[in-house]
């Protein structure tokens, strides 16, 4: 069930704040449960009795290392951690990279003629990579001692089935939303503002998103017949950058306002990374949530910059390749994340990292990330070396004649969507005015919100009504 389909829109979605709202306190997180299993089960039915099984004994596990560490039992909670880790990471292995590996030993075998292996073809659950990385974070932290385990065991499979980022994200940690799930408290005035936050997200996806979506899509199938000239290749990286941001934002603000009207408060997870004047700052900003969890969990257990300059190369180089390759079971999606963990070194190596404060050339600066980061997402959005390399080729070998399939994509509604989408998402902060809309106060700025919800937020609710089914493009990780 997508957050801009119908069912979601008009059924299932008013159905569960109203039955939240209307419980006793003491029941509303075994509502809010039901109807995440429900909401989950909805689109993977042959899963959902496996994820709770594993759910349960995360639950289990924790309360056991809690106890051997209060025990001084060391080791103990040690090797209950490690079970842990093997049974969450394992079963992200099996389902995400089994098949990739199965394709790897028929290649060789093929190529040192040892006949046919076979392959391995395995459904994939919805939001693997999220809650397994979530689950993670609990054992983790009850380990670390940064959280109490959980004594009822609603409580872990609430926090891992929570129906707004159980597909997508944002990447929660327990410790975050702990109070909340034990007594949800709706409010009026959170939920006010989650409802102007959802409509926010479902705008992104419906207006912008998805209507740049067919040139993106029409330029990477022109590279894959032969067919893209060198002004289509550039104008579908554009597109693809803005359909991506958009839309994987717009599943974050619809998460963290549907989180807000059910009374709980996710973290961000996007804050303008197109406007980052370095990849080191554009990794601060995108995907937040998902570079702070390989920072705590990998990059500084690891040792992070504590030691030498060749041991904090290595840590970002092993970060980064996990990077890309939690993304997908890609060669494509690994180089990806080698991309960018190169980038990140450059630019401890020249100085080049500004975070924060004034820098020489923002613009400029500005610009050359930009143009980095789409490089890199042809090798995201290609999936495949092969098809990554012909869309290289017609990027930076001059190629002309008939644009064709981009062109017919390229509508009037598309260019629209496009010009509006650059102006919000390449600019810097100080010029956008949608960020003032969001952030600033007083009374003209409350009007010219209000003026703009209620013309978008009916545009956005008729245009999901009519839309075809179009998931959100971070449901396949």
């Amino acid at each position: 069930m997508v957050f801009s389909s119908p069912t979601f829109l008009f059924l299932f979605l008013p159905a569960v704040l109203l039955a939240t709202w209307a419980a006793p306190t003491r029941l509303r997180r075994f509502v809010l449960l039901a109807a995440s299993i429900g909401f989950y089960t909805w689109g993977v039915q042959d899963f959902v009795l496996l994820i709770i099984a594993s759910t349960t004994v995360d639950w289990a596990l924790a309360r056991a290392i809690q106890r051997a560490r209060r025990d001084g039992r060391g080791r103990l909670a040690r090797g209950l951690l490690l079970v842990g880790l093997v049974q969450n990471l394992g079963l992200l292995a099996w389902f995400k990279y089994a098949g990739f590996l199965s394709e790897q030993v028929e290649r060789i075998a093929d190529a040192f003629g040892m006949g046919h292996t076979g392959t391995l073809e395995i459904l994939l659950p919805i939001g693997i990579s999220f809650f397994t990385f979530e689950k993670v974070s609990y054992l983790v932290d009850v380990w670390r001692g940064d959280v109490e385990a959980r004594r009822d065991p609603t409580d872990v499979l609430l926090f891992v089935f929570l129906f707004p980022r159980s597909i997508a994200g944002p990447i929660v940690r327990l410790r975050e939303i702990q109070d909340d799930l034990r007594r949800p408290q709706p409010r009026v005035d959170l939920a006010q503002a989650g409802a102007i936050r959802f409509s926010h997200g479902l705008a992104k996806k419906v207006l912008i998103a998805d209507q740049i979506a067919p040139v993106a899509d029409a330029a990477f199938a022109s590279a894959a017949d032969g067919s893209l000239t060198t002004g289509s290749a550039w104008l579908g990286i554009v597109a693809y950058s803005l359909q991506l941001y958009f839309d994987f934002s717009a599943y974050s603000d619809m998460a963290i306002g549907i989180g807000m009207m059910l009374g709980f408060r996710l973290p961000e997870n996007f804050d303008r990374p197109y406007s980052s004047k370095s990849i080191t700052e554009f990794w601060r900003r995108w995907h937040m949530t998902l570079s702070r969890w390989f920072r705590d969990y990998v990059y500084i257990p690891l040792g992070g910059n504590r030691g030498s300059e060749a041991t904090t190369r290595r840590n970002l180089v092993i970060v980064f390749a996990l990077t890309g390759m939690w993304h997908g079971a890609e060669w494509a999606f690994v180089l990806w994340g080698l991309y960018h963990g190169a980038w990140l070194l450059i630019e401890r190596r020249m100085g080049w990292r500004a975070l924060d404060g004034p820098v020489r050339l923002p613009w400029l600066r500005r610009a050359a990330v930009l143009f980095i980061v789409l490089i890199g997402w042809v090798l995201f959005r290609a999936e495949s070396l092969s098809l990554a390399g012909d869309y290289y080729h017609a990027m930076f070998v001059p190629t002309g004649g008939d644009a064709g399939a981009v062109d017919v994509a390229l509508t009037n509604q598309a260019l629209a969507a496009m010009l509006v989408g650059a102006a919000i998402a390449f600019l810097p902060g100080t010029m956008s005015g949608g960020r003032r809309l969001v952030e600033t106060v007083g009374p003209r700025v409350a009007t010219a919100r209000t003026v703009l919800l209620a013309v978008v937020l009916p545009l956005a609710l008729v245009t999901a009504f009519a839309s075809d089914y179009s998931p959100f493009l971070y449901f396949q990780f």
